[in-house]
């Protein structure tokens, strides 16, 4: 039986007045997803990531923050590394045929080894363990004032394009009692930019492992860079750089600290 407020809603008299409706929320989208699916369902509907301050910076063989896979190809053989490289090849001549290209035609014949090479090149960073990059650069040392490596030249690939942003890194750390090699500090910043990355989180992973290793008082991290993505494709601003920075210990805790480092950058 249907009771009095099944009924249709009867439409009323205007009175001269305006009584807005409720705000209803917003429909949710489908990329949402539904309770089956974790990975949608945040305000903004995006995807949640698994931020690597969950992750330990360095596991227990030297490697950090691994990729699915980046431990197969570590440990590869002579023979399994021609294998790959052979799958790559093949892959970009598939690219390179579907792009309308002819693959046979003499410019293009080696074309798909070629970038092979490269592109493992460019990812090496994967291949990469961080004691062997280390090493025994790690010294003793009664020096507790800041230690700045500035304008330390950065190549990586954009993991969302596969194109190439690039720019210049300044690390600084304020000793405890334990210093670095300073050139090991370039070899930091470009085991990681060798990876697929975003800037942000290349800026964390270069300061969080300098953390884990010394232990300092202390680690910044500025990343300055030029994103292709930007560049060439989408708003083509050209002439935009994108400036990243991390923060731990006393250069986040201590406002004149961070002033110091900042102004020695020529920041202010």
């Amino acid at each position: 039986m249907s009771g009095k407020n099944d009924e249709p809603a009867k439409s009323e008299p205007f009175n001269g007045t305006y009584s807005p409706k409720p705000i209803l929320p917003l429909k949710r989208s489908r990329l949402a997803g539904d309770d089956t699916n974790p990975s949608f369902g945040t305000p903004l509907q995006t995807r949640v990531a698994s931020p690597c301050t969950l992750n330990p910076p360095i596991d227990n063989d030297g490697l950090s923050w691994p990729s699915r896979g980046a431990r197969s190809r570590i440990e590869q053989t002579q023979e399994e590394a021609n294998g790959r490289e052979m799958r790559i090849a093949s892959a970009v001549k598939t690219i390179l045929t579907e792009l309308g290209e002819d693959v046979d035609r003499e410019g293009l014949l080696e074309t798909p080894e070629r970038y092979a090479r490269a592109m493992l090149y460019f990812t090496k960073g994967y291949e990469d363990n961080i004691r062997d990059v280390i090493k025994r650069a790690v010294f003793e040392e009664n020096h507790d004032e800041m230690v700045i490596v500035r304008d330390i030249e950065i190549y990586s690939l954009c993991e969302h394009h596969l194109v190439p942003f690039f720019g210049k890194a300044h690390i600084a750390y304020i000793p405890n009692k334990r210093v670095l090699g300073l050139s090991k500090l370039a070899r930091l910043a470009e085991m990681y930019a060798r990876r697929f990355q975003v800037q942000e989180r290349l800026t964390k992973q270069i300061a969080m492992a300098l953390g884990e290793i010394l232990k300092p008082r202390g680690v910044a991290v500025v990343i300055e860079a030029t994103h292709m993505c930007m560049v060439s494709r989408g708003v083509q601003k050209t002439g935009s750089s994108t400036t990243t920075s991390c923060m731990l210990g006393c250069f986040r805790d201590q406002q004149k600290t961070r002033e110091e480092f900042l102004t020695l950058l020529g920041r202010h």
